[in-house]
Formats: C-alpha cells, sequence, structure tokens
C-alpha cells in the first residue's frame, strides 16, 4: 500500500480435527476473502491444516502425508494471488516431527519454520510427539522445491525492504527470551505467531500484554493468530483470539469465543523510523537467512485511525493521568532552578492568554512545592495597543485568584516614544509596531527580576517555537521556560484539568473564559466593539493541524507528502485538501526559516517525546534550506 502501509491479517478459519481436506478448503477460502481485502500478509493458527489438538494421532503417517497434500493443494490454489500466508502444520524431517509454520507466496514455498521452545506443563505436553528446533538453517527439498527449514530466516521484500517479516510459534512468545527478539535485531519488524493457546479466566488479559510488550521492545509489527472453535474441547476449548499490535499498540483484535479475521494496515516506514533513531537498537544479522521476493503493492487507501490530535489521549482518565504528570514535571523543573539560584521570587508576563496562563498555573504550584510565599510570584500586567478588556480582566482576576503578586504597566507611553525614538509611524500598523511592543515587555520582566532578585518566567509553547511565533529577544527570551515542550493544542487541556479539579469555583470561572477567549498576541488594536482583532490562527493557521504536522515530522521522521496523505484522512470531516496542503506549506517554510530562534531558546523542562531543545532533542543548523521538502510535497499535491 502507500507510503509504508502493509495490510495484515490474522485468521482463525473453521476446522475440524484431523480433517485435512475440510482444513485446507477453510484456508484456502480465507486467503482469497482476505485478498478481496487488499491484504497482503497473513496468519493462521499453529498446526490449523490438521488441528492442534490431534493428540497421538500426529504419529500417524496418514495424517502427515495428508497434511502436507493439502499443504500443496493451498499452494496450487494461492498461486495468483498476492499474498503472504503463513499457515501451522506438522512436517517430519530426519524421523523427528516438527511443530512448523509455512511461509506461501505465490504457489512457492519461502520458508518451513519450527517452534523453538515446547510447552510440557500442566494440559500441554507437545514432547509427547515434536522435536525442538534446531539452530541452523537447512535446506530441504519439500513439495518439489528447494526450500530453507529453520528459525532464523526473514522474509523481505526486494521493493520495500521495511516489509521483513520472521516467524515464531506460540510458547516461543512466552518463554523467557523470545526468538521475536533476535527475529528483529536481525531485521525482522514484522513477527507472525501461529498460536493455539487455549483459554482459561484472566489468560486474554495476559496473552495481550505479551503481544503489546514484545512489539514495543522490539519496536515492530505483532501479528498473533490463535486456534479457535473446530478444535478438539476434551479438556479446554480455545478462543481464536486474535491480536495485531504495532510498537505497544493493539490496531486491531477479535471478539474472542468466534472464528474470525481482523485486519490492521501496519506502518513498516514508521517501524523504521522509531528503529533509526533509537540508539538502544542494535541490529545483527550475521547469522540469517534472507528470503527476498519481489511483492507488489496493494491499490487502495489505508484502514486505519489516524489521530488527528497525536499529543493528546483520547481516553479521558488517560488524558487527566497525563495533564497531572505533565504538570509535576513543569513544577519540579521550575523548582529546582527556583532553589538553585535561591531565590523566593519569579517574574512572569500574564496576558490573560492561554500559554501565560498554564505558566501562572505552574508557578503557583512550584512554590507550593518549595514552600514558599506565592506573593513572591510577581505577575506582570502589560496593557497596550491591542489589549481588550476581557483578557485584561482575565489576567488580574487570575493573578488574584493564585494569589500571585500583581503588577500592573501600562506601556503605551514607552512604545509611543520608541517609536519616536527609531522614526517609526504610529500610524504604520507593521512587524516594527508588534515587535517593538513584545520587546517592550521583555525589558519590563527582565528589569523587574534584577528589581526583586528573581528571574523570568518564560511562557512560550512547543508549537510557536515549531513556527518561530514569537518575537526575537522579546517573548522569544526569559530564564526558564516551562512551556517550552508542550504543544498549543495539549496546553488547553492542562487548563481544562485545572478548572476541572479546583475546588475555587471563581478560578474555575475565569479558567473556562480564557479557554474559551480566541488566541491572539494582541499586538493589533481591538476591532469597533473591542473584541480582539488579530487571531493567531487566521494568520499562521490552525494549532490542530500544525501539531499534527508538527508529531508527524519530528517523532516519526515522515516525509511531506506521506503527512499530506495522513492529514487527509485525520481531518476529513473539518478542513478540505486545499487547506490542509496550504497550512501544511507554510508550516515547512516556517520551521526552516525560524530554526534560529529555536537555537538560542531559554533552558526549559522536557515533558514528551517532541522537543525542540538545541541542547536535547533538536539540532539543526539554521541555514538549512528547506527545496527538498517542498519539491517532495509538490509532488503529492
Amino acid at each position: 500500500m502507500k507510503y509504508g502501509f502493509i495490510r495484515t491479517a490474522a485468521a482463525t478459519p473453521d476446522i475440524k480435527v484431523a480433517d485435512c481436506d475440510f482444513n485446507g478448503s477453510s484456508i484456502i477460502q480465507t486467503i482469497k476473502k482476505a485478498a478481496e481485502n487488499n491484504t497482503e500478509i497473513i496468519v493462521f493458527p499453529e498446526l490449523c491444516i490438521t488441528g492442534y489438538t490431534c493428540g497421538d494421532l500426529f504419529n500417524q503417517r496418514t495424517l502427515l502425508s495428508s497434511a502436507l497434500d493439502t499443504l500443496e493443494r493451498i499452494k496450487k490454489d494461492t498461486a495468483d494471488i498476492n499474498i503472504i500466508s503463513v499457515i501451522g502444520l506438522p512436517y517430519e524431517y530426519c524421523s523427528d516431527l516438527y511443530n512448523c509454520a509455512a511461509v506461501l507466496y505465490k504457489g512457492s514455498i519461502l520458508a518451513l519454520v519450527p517452534k523453538s521452545v515446547l510447552p510440557n506443563y500442566n494440559e500441554f505436553y507437545e514432547m509427547r510427539w515434536f522435536r525442538e528446533a534446531f539452530k541452523d538453517t537447512k535446506v530441504i527439498e519439500l513439495l518439489g522445491e528447494k526450500v530453507y527449514f529453520g528459525t532464523d530466516i526473514i522474509i523481505r521484500s526486494v521493493n520495500m525492504p521495511e516489509l521483513s517479516l520472521a516467524v515464531e510459534i506460540c510458547e516461543d512468545l512466552w518463554s523467557v527470551i523470545p526468538p521475536s527478539s533476535r527475529h528483529a535485531t536481525a531485521g525482522a519488524n514484522i513477527i507472525a505467531n501461529p498460536s493455539a493457546g487455549n483459554e482459561i479466566t484472566g489468560k486474554s488479559i495476559y496473552r495481550r500484554s505479551l503481544v503489546e510488550n514484545q512489539s514495543a521492545r522490539a519496536i515492530c509489527a505483532y501479528i498473533y493468530a490463535c486456534a479457535g472453535y473446530g478444535e478438539s474441547t476434551t479438556d479446554v476449548v480455545y478462543s481464536g483470539h486474535n491480536i495485531i499490535s504495532e510498537n505497544g499498540i493493539t490496531l486491531s483484535e477479535s471478539q474472542r469465543f468466534t472464528n474470525s479475521t481482523v485486519y490492521a494496515d501496519i506502518d513498516v516506514y514508521r517501524l523504521s523510523s522509531e528503529r533509526q533513531r533509537n540508539s538502544s537498537f542494535r541490529s545483527d544479522n550475521a547469522d540469517y537467512t534472507l528470503v527476498e521476493i519481489d511483492i507488489a503493492e496493494n491499490q487502495g487507501d489505508i484502514n486505519r485511525y489516524i489521530d488527528p490530535a497525536p499529543f493528546v489521549p483520547n481516553d479521558i482518565k488517560k488524558r487527566e493521568k497525563r495533564c497531572e504528570e505533565i504538570m509535576n514535571i513543569q513544577a519540579v523543573g521550575l523548582r529546582k532552578r527556583i532553589e538553585h539560584i535561591g531565590c523566593k521570587n519569579v517574574v512572569i508576563g500574564i496576558s490573560g492568554g492561554l500559554d501565560s496562563t498554564q505558566a501562572l498555573i505552574v508557578c503557583a504550584r512550584a512554590f507550593d512545592m518549595a514552600g514558599l510565599d506565592r506573593k513572591g510570584i510577581i505577575a506582570v500586567t502589560m496593557p497596550c495597543f491591542g489589549t481588550t478588556d476581557r483578557t485584561y480582566n482575565n489576567a488580574v482576576e487570575l493573578t488574584k485568584a493564585l494569589g500571585a503578586e500583581l503588577k500592573e504597566i501600562n506601556i503605551k507611553p514607552a512604545v509611543l516614544q520608541h517609536f519616536k525614538d527609531i522614526g517609526h509611524d504610529e500610524n504604520v500598523k507593521d512587524l516594527t509596531y508588534e515587535n517593538s511592543q513584545a520587546r517592550e515587555r521583555t525589558m519590563i520582566l527582565m528589569d523587574m527580576a534584577s528589581k526583586y532578585n528573581g528571574f523570568v518566567v518564560g511562557t512560550g509553547d512547543l508549537s510557536e517555537l515549531a513556527l518561530g511565533w514569537a518575537t526575537y529577544n522579546g517573548d522569544h527570551m526569559s530564564m526558564y521556560g516551562v512551556n517550552c515542550s508542550i504543544p498549543k493544542t495539549l496546553i488547553k487541556y492542562l487548563i481544562q484539568y485545572e478548572a476541572d479539579t479546583t475546588k475555587d469555583k471563581k478560578l474555575r470561572a475565569i479558567l473556562k473564559d480564557i479557554l474559551d477567549t480566541p488566541v491572539s498576541p494582541e499586538l493589533l488594536p481591538p476591532d469597533k466593539e473591542g473584541n480582539i482583532a488579530q487571531i493567531t490562527e487566521d494568520v499562521v493557521g490552525p494549532y490542530e493541524l500544525h501539531d499534527f504536522f508538527l508529531y508527524n515530522m519530528m517523532r516519526l521522521g515522515f516525509e511531506p507528502d506521506k503527512i499530506y496523505y495522513i492529514a487527509k484522512i485525520a481531518f476529513k470531516d473539518k478542513y478540505d485538501d486545499k487547506v490542509i496542503y496550504k497550512w501544511l506549506r507554510n508550516f515547512y517554510w516556517r520551521f526552516f526559516t525560524q530554526q534560529f530562534k529555536r537555537s538560542c531558546i531559554p533552558d526549559g523542562p522536557k515533558v514528551g517525546s517532541v522537543s525542540l531543545s538545541p541542547r536535547g532533542d533538536w539540532r539543526m543548523p539554521s541555514d538549512a534550506v528547506v527545496k527538498v521538502w517542498m519539491d517532495k510535497l509538490d509532488k503529492a499535491e
């Protein structure tokens, strides 16, 4: 599929124990149905050609021969289908019987993989029939083909090398060191697991946890296909619990106790990007056999949820927990700086907007942690040409509600004098008009910090840093920036969390009104009705789009055309394609041209996986050229 997306399936077909002919027909039918759904990899349960619960019938040559005949029929009947199939069956080699998975593609057997770890406890007694896998990979004659037989085999696409598949079987995952850990370091980023785990109370939770954790540890996609209805219920029951996970997150999961096929579009480019930036992930493929195939790219759009707000958890409980955690990280960082300097005062510019509100809340929490009087928080409101009554009143009332010390300094006279000094016409409302106000405010804050023997707490957020939406040496500068790694979309939820959890009804009302106020730097005069005239998102674009772009570029390393593609899916009900394209171009242009501001930003705490600190996560030359990224985006338009 497009942009590294691979449609995968975990299937539990209807079977009858020891009826290979019936089972083969069921498997073939399932493969054909999956192919109609543009599936590129499908995984079936352990020993599904015979059934896992054949018992001592595994010692019957009749059953083993029937299994091979069925495999041959599956191979022939799916020869024209563009799908990799992983199918379980028993296979006898040198008088030993192995529990295996055959990997088929377009009429060929690419590999035969034996099970490494045989359970032989409680209800399991596989060692009665099977042998554990041997160490070396062998080449055997199987159904008229030369086939690799062993555990350390990777199937890789020559036209998309990121599609690299390896196999482990059921109990292998439950072992101390799963073979999939080796497979991953050898280059496999998709693990197929044909399984036959029976169902007992609580086991499904542990099973899902194992799959998710292994996919996270190995930075891979994990396709787990489990035996289901049709297996013998003499002593145990099989539920057909199928799971597809990617890097710790379950993308698709079946309803138990029903035979079904679940699908998920995994993103192998994303997995490769995660591995590339994770220096703890070490590659070692010296002893592996590589089987390369030329798999055609299936057409069609992806069927995968694309989160339009990747910085904000969807689940309310998780979001609340995240908000509390972020607040504590911010406050602890600020507390450390306060105690290190040995001061009892901080100075913060308060505007009645989102960023300064969040920063002031953090200051209050940090002072409480340090056992300091909140009166040591010097909150300065500095009205000028663009200040509205609404934001002014909110700034004043918020400061009072939090118990900070309020200082008001009207900067109009100083700015007008500055215009005279530099020869600027106050009627020309250009960049000089706006930046002069921002720099005047910063100068006041810095000098007040000296007066009160404290330091300036910055309020700018991650989204503004990414876009360069800050006046250089104006609001761009502080002595500790508590919001520096928090995107605008998340700041709203942090303030909402504070509003929801505070017992102060007046504070709650103020915070809710601040949340309802349009985002604006308020550097241009209000309209005739006294409302905010300068709306930030009208100028730079919607922050929800920019935060989406930022996350997928920074955190996942996606290319511009892929970001455009998934943005159209994520925001299909809100923005048309032209709007998304316009602001994505704007994002890249601003991101590259404004790096010089990020190269000298103040200290501040990292709270999430994306940070633009030049001392930590992001080192970029200020004169890098954006042309390659723009060209890539132009081709997608």
